[in-house]
């Protein structure tokens, strides 16, 4: 039985079986085509079944089944039904909860709506999802902390069939973990088809482990390959990087979110590597806050030394710039490149205090070389970050936009978390590779790279 088979089932028996008056039982979805995919199949069921068909009524213009003896019914209900307050809800089908846009129709179906009701039943029933601030993920980490034993809430049963995030996505033990009916309703030859395509294709791996192995992936098409990057994780001593030449990349995003600074170190020789230096600040008074609302380990971060807190509940900017002179002390900083946005007055101190700084265009026209060059540098292994926990989060969420030329650059407002030090490092990368050596650019030399 296939998941639309099994909600169908459940809809069927909550309308017809459980001998409730008047129930009132509804399928919820992202839109009204996915939730009609289950009416339709449960449609089929009662045509298939001569006690069902002759006791329901079956209103495929209104997405509706009524089970005439308690004239019960079964309502197909969409994302744009979220203002139907006031439902007496005896059960619901909630199918691809990870594609609800908002909570909104999931909390005006589950939250009271059934009050009135002895039995009323919710059953939830989805894929993994890309995106982590959202209601699917929210139940998604109530049902493993049940399983797992830090919640109790006997009214919810959780059941997941899926991936670990540790899990080899490319082993045939993990496919059946993750597909309970693999060799009986999916063909494991599909299955090893789509994981060859995977592995030769990075933007098919996301596809494949959310949709086949049920794993929660960062966004729908994901372009740092992660364990290319893990490679580059060699050791950066900034004891031994003191007096280097170096360039910094300043991304100050907003008040209230993470402000990053990052230093490339362009390599000295032919068997050197460009070393990377990150650094991280948020306002020490969201930290809470943002752990519980993110579910990321911003405070692990903190006591580990790699995310710093300024005072308030802004980032202290005044801090920051103090924070940058002192590395000027230690460091040959040669340029600090900026995001225009909103780094007028920061940039304008900086430069009081000595230092070189040169504004960056967040257009494809600056931000896709140095974008192409650092995959290519990742690949190559030329790079050197010592595995900083942030920064590969951060290379982790990065989302691309790409134009017709097949130009690309960073998009945040795609990317589903955040992906400051990233931009950071693109850009103190694009100084360093500019001004390497005299009129030895890796641009000057070859060109810009095509991929």
């Amino acid at each position: 039985m296939g998941k639309s088979e099994l909600a169908a089932a459940v809809a069927l028996l909550l309308t017809c079986g459980d001998h409730e008056e008047g129930a009132e039982v509804y399928g919820c979805a992202a839109d009204r085509q996915q939730a009609s995919i289950v009416f339709d199949v449960a449609s089929e069921m009662v045509k298939q079944c001569p006690a069902l068909a002759k006791r329901v009524k079956i209103l495929a213009s209104l997405k509706r089944l009524v089970y005439i003896p308690t004239n019960s019914f079964y309502q197909v209900l969409s994302a744009e039904a979220y203002t139907k307050h006031g439902l007496n809800i005896h059960g619901v089908v909630f199918d691809e909860l990870h594609a609800q846009p908002n909570r909104k129709l999931y909390d005006v179906m589950l939250r009271g709506s059934g009050d009135a009701r002895m039995q009323p039943l919710y059953f939830l029933i989805t894929t993994a999802g890309d995106n982590t601030n959202s209601i699917c993920w929210e139940v998604h980490q109530k049902a493993k902390d049940i399983i797992e034993g830090r919640k109790h809430d006997p009214t919810f049963y959780p059941v997941i069939y899926g991936a670990d995030e540790k899990d080899d996505w490319t082993d045939p033990k993990i496919w059946e973990k993750a597909n309970p009916s693999l060799g009986v309703t999916v063909g494991i030859d599909k299955v090893k088809a789509a994981c060859e395509s995977a592995k030769e294709n990075p933007a098919e791996e996301n596809a494949f482990r959310q949709l086949r192995l049920n794993q929660w992936v960062k966004q729908a098409i994901r372009w740092m390959p992660m364990e290319k990057w893990d490679k580059c994780s060699f050791a950066v001593d900034p004891k031994q990087l003191e007096g280097r030449i170096c360039y910094g990349g300043l991304d100050l995003s907003s008040t209230t979110d993470i402000t990053a600074f990052v230093l490339v170190f362009p390599p000295e020789d032919e068997n050197d590597k460009y070393s990377i230096i990150p650094y991280f600040w948020i306002p020490e008074d969201n930290l809470d806050l943002r752990v519980r609302r993110d579910h990321v380990n911003y405070d692990l971060w903190k006591q580990q030394g790699f995310l710093q807190t300024t005072e308030g509940n802004v980032v202290h900017y005044g801090f920051i710039e103090s924070f940058i002179e002192q590395l000027g002390l230690k460091y040959n900083i040669r340029e600090i490149a900026f995001d225009r946005w909103g780094a007028v007055q920061m940039t304008q101190n900086l430069d009081n205090l000595g230092f070189t700084v040169v504004p960056f265009g967040q257009g494809f026209k600056d931000m896709s070389p140095p974008t192409k060059e650092l995959m290519k540098l990742t690949l190559e292994r030329k790079l050197a970050h010592s595995g900083h926990p942030v920064l590969r989060w951060m290379m982790d969420n990065i989302f691309i936009r790409t134009d017709p030329a097949g130009n690309i650059k960073p998009d945040k407002e795609k990317s589903t978390e955040k992906i400051d030090g990233a931009v950071a490092t693109i850009i103190a990368l694009d100084r360093a590779i500019r001004h390497q050596g005299v009129d030895e650019s890796v641009y000057n030399v070859r060109g810009l790279l095509i991929l």
